[in-house]
């Protein structure tokens, strides 16, 4: 699947907030999932993740502050930093964990 269309992969996934791999780059995987607008709960990783939104809106909640990701735009989120989704995210989010 060399060329990815990450809104039509998203809109085809069962359900929100469920991740699909979709390849790998040396250590670097790369996901795509649906926001519906829905929160999704705090967590924190062991590596780093880039939160690309392709469509849409993504809402975090980092230390105490709300981060506003709009389409177009990349958060990068440092292993071990505690983060959620707020609610009203909504759109195709692709994630690239290192």
């Amino acid at each position: 699947m060399p060329l990815l269309l990450f809104d039509q992969l998203s809109h085809q996934l069962p359900e929100p907030w469920q991740s699909a791999k979709l390849g790998q780059i040396g250590p670097a995987r790369i996901k795509v999932l649906r926001m519906d607008g829905q929160p999704y709960p705090e967590e924190t990783h062991d590596f780093d993740e880039g939160l690309l939104v392709t469509q849409g809106c993504l809402r975090l909640g980092i230390d105490q502050a709300v981060v506003q990701v709009l389409a177009g735009q990349m958060y990068l989120v440092q292993a071990g930093q505690a983060h959620s989704v707020l609610p009203g995210s909504h759109g195709t989010l692709v994630i690239i964990d290192v």
